[in-house]
This record gives C-alpha cells, sequence and structure tokens, in this order.
C-alpha cells in the first residue's frame, strides 16, 4: 500500500479560489441541464477588440513563437511606460515595467520579492479573495482594515494608522475595488498619503486592474500621481484583462521601484520565463491603438451596473451601496439570518442562481454579484433573487 506524499506546510494551508469554483459549478450544472443562471463570474463577457486579435494572428504568422525577454517585448515595455506617464501622471521609464501572466502574477512577483516571515501586509477589507493567499505564500501575515456596506467601504486613515506596527511592510489599495465596486477619491488617497509620509518603512502597491470601469461621476485617480513624493515605495499593478476584455491572454504588468521590479524580473526568469511573445504584441496593440472599444464597454457596464443596483435596491432585506466602479454590486444580506455560504448555497440549490458569497472577501455578511452579464442576464438573476428572498 502506498503511502500519500506529504504536502508543503504552505500547500496545506493553501485556500483554492471560491469565485473559480463557483463558476465552475454553475457550469456544471448547466452542462447536466439545469436552468442556471450565473452572476458570479468576474469575466468580460465581450470578445476582444477585432484589432487587437489581428495583432496578435500577424506576430504569430511573422514568427513571434520563440522564447523572448523574461521582463517582456522591450515595445510593450516601453509602451506601457509611456501609459503610465502620459495617462496616469506616474513618470515611469521602461526598465521599471514588468511584462507578467496576467495582473495576478504581478502581484505574486512583488510579494515574493519583498515580503518575508515577519512582515505584514495592511489589507482594507473587504479584498480580492488572492491577497491573503498570495502574502501567505511569501510568509508573511495579514493586518484587516474592516469596513462596511453602511460606510461605503471606505478606508479610515484614522484606522490605517492605528493598524501600523514596526513589522508592517505594504499596504494594497485596490480602487476601483473588487469586491465593492468602490472608487478612492483624490481626497481619500491624499489623507492616505499623509498617514504614510509618517511611516517611511511601509510601501504601497495599487491594484488598477479596473481603472476604466467607471460609473459616471467618478474618476480614477493613480496614487503615485496623487502623491509623487512617495512614488519610491509606490507599485502599480495592471493588465489587459478587464478593461479590453483579454482575461484569457493572461497579460498584466508590474511597475515601480527599478530595484524591486529587478528582483521581480529575475523571479520570473527562474519559474514562468517569459510571457506568450506573440500574445504581448496584441498587447501593444491595445495600449497603443484606439480606447474607442474600451469606452464602450465601460459605457455598456455603466448601464448594467446601474440595472443591477437599481435591481438589488427595490429588494427587501438587503444593505447596499451604490457601486463606483468594476463590474460587482456587494449587498449585505446578514438581515435574512443566513451566513454567505448557506445563503449562496441555497440560492443554487433552490432558484439556480450562481454568486459569490462574501466569505470569500473576508465579509461573511455579504454576497458578490456581476454585471458581466446581459442585460437579461441580469434581470434573470434579479427576479431569481427575488423569488428566493420572498421565500425566507
Amino acid at each position: 500500500m502506498h503511502r500519500p506524499l506529504k504536502l508543503s506546510a504552505r500547500a496545506e494551508a493553501l485556500q483554492p479560489s471560491l469565485t473559480l469554483a463557483i463558476a465552475a459549478r454553475a457550469k456544471q450544472l448547466r452542462a447536466e441541464g439545469q436552468d442556471i443562471c450565473s452572476l458570479s463570474a468576474g469575466e468580460p463577457d465581450f470578445d476582444t477588440p477585432p484589432f487587437i486579435r489581428q495583432a496578435a494572428i500577424d506576430a504569430l504568422e511573422a514568427g513571434a513563437t520563440r522564447y523572448g525577454p523574461a521582463a517582456g517585448e522591450p515595445a510593450l515595455r516601453e509602451a506601457i511606460a509611456i501609459k503610465l506617464s502620459e495617462e496616469n501622471g506616474v513618470a515611469t521609464k521602461a526598465e521599471q515595467v514588468l511584462v507578467t501572466n496576467g495582473g495576478k502574477q504581478a502581484l505574486f512577483n512583488l510579494f515574493q520579492v519583498l515580503l518575508g516571515p515577519g512582515d505584514e501586509v495592511l489589507l482594507p477589507a473587504p479584498y480580492w479573495l488572492s491577497y491573503p493567499e498570495m502574502v501567505q505564500l511569501a510568509g508573511a501575515k495579514v493586518r484587516l482594515l474592516p469596513s462596511d456596506a453602511e460606510h461605503g467601504f471606505r478606508l479610515d486613515p484614522q484606522e490605517l494608522e492605528a493598524a501600523i506596527t514596526p513589522a508592517s511592510r505594504l499596504l494594497v489599495l485596490n480602487s476601483p475595488s473588487n469586491p465593492t465596486g468602490m472608487v478612492l477619491s483624490r481626497p481619500e488617497l491624499e489623507a492616505i498619503a499623509v498617514v504614510l509620509r509618517r511611516h517611511p518603512h511601509v510601501a504601497v502597491v495599487c491594484d488598477e486592474i479596473y481603472e476604466f470601469l467607471l460609473a459616471p461621476g467618478h474618476e480614477h485617480h493613480s496614487f503615485a500621481a496623487v502623491a509623487p513624493d512617495l512614488s519610491d515605495r509606490v507599485f502599480i499593478v495592471n493588465g489587459f484583462a478587464k478593461g479590453w476584455a483579454m482575461t484569457g491572454w493572461r497579460l498584466g504588468f508590474l511597475a515601480g521601484p527599478s530595484s524591486v521590479v529587478s528582483a521581480a524580473i529575475a523571479l520570473q526568469s527562474q519559474s514562468t520565463s517569459n510571457v506568450c511573445s506573440f500574445a504581448q504584441f496584441g498587447a501593444l496593440a491595445a495600449v497603443q491603438g484606439p480606447r474607442d472599444c474600451v469606452v464602450e464597454m465601460a459605457r455598456q457596464f455603466s448601464e448594467r451596473r446601474s440595472l443591477l443596483h437599481q435591481g438589488l435596491a427595490a429588494l427587501p432585506g438587503l444593505t447596499l451601496q451604490p457601486p463606483e466602479g468594476a463590474f460587482y454590486a456587494f449587498p449585505d444580506v446578514s438581515a435574512h439570518g443566513l451566513d454567505s455560504m448557506t445563503f449562496c448555497n441555497r440560492l443554487i440549490n433552490e432558484v439556480g442562481l450562481a454568486v459569490v458569497p462574501g466569505i470569500a472577501f473576508g465579509d461573511d455578511r455579504c454576497v458578490r454579484l456581476s454585471c458581466a452579464a446581459s442585460p437579461a442576464t441580469l434581470r434573470d438573476g434579479l427576479d431569481r433573487l427575488g423569488h428566493f428572498l420572498t421565500s425566507l
């Protein structure tokens, strides 16, 4: 009889992505013939724009099929640096940019080269579910900064200051936010900068993957542009998945102080090496090309976001802040007396609606619904949710 191999302690502690698991379950149930409406996926339902696809095809036909630089194609790194400098107001050179296999790898690489045992990461909650797992894999610990729907999921600068200790190494800012849809305003970023100026040992990583997806009246601000005096300890993580509907392309980037980015490049050279060569030319076309497609997708997401919010606001027993960006709503459902896992399991089993429990994002009172679906699908989901709440 074979004895099972023992996993490492870090592998045993690792939790799989609940969002991916729920999306997979919804697809499986649908394949089995069940009537399932899924509002779980954090993925645009649009096709990648044709000019981006064509650029990758042209690169493939031209022979861009070999190993490339671990840090990314030079032309793409330069284009990203120009984009950050001119659009985001963050002066960036090409050598400060690393092209990664999605924004997720950019975060993973950064945490690996910046964090270690004894370090703490300051993490506003609710949070994107992969942050804590990545921190743990780097040997560090998370110190949560909780917020709630009633107060708009805002980060309180006083609470941030109180949470900082000598072990604090990194603050994570995600704006627009997954899962809450909260967008940090310029005054809020300025208040955070005031705190961080008093604590020079704390760096910042800004996850800006949803920067183009904003509700009317809201604007995206890069923290390093708001506080340029702190730019020597600010990192930007972004990618092409959400704004250009390129989730399957796995294209992201890390930008920041060159000493740390160089270490992340070395790590990538010893792990995944370069990102798919011809796919990077699609990303180059995206960042250099017209933004009409991005603007149009953002407009449609805004319409769907409003539809989802208005529908949820009309349902009983939900506390909800109007989402300001991204493509999610994160209502507090705790008034119905169910934890988020029970709520979501009953929801899919009883009315065939798949959404994500808030416990995955650090808030067991809430559930996450995505508006990355057609208006008809959103209305269907809202109807099913209404029937379920009525049955309670």
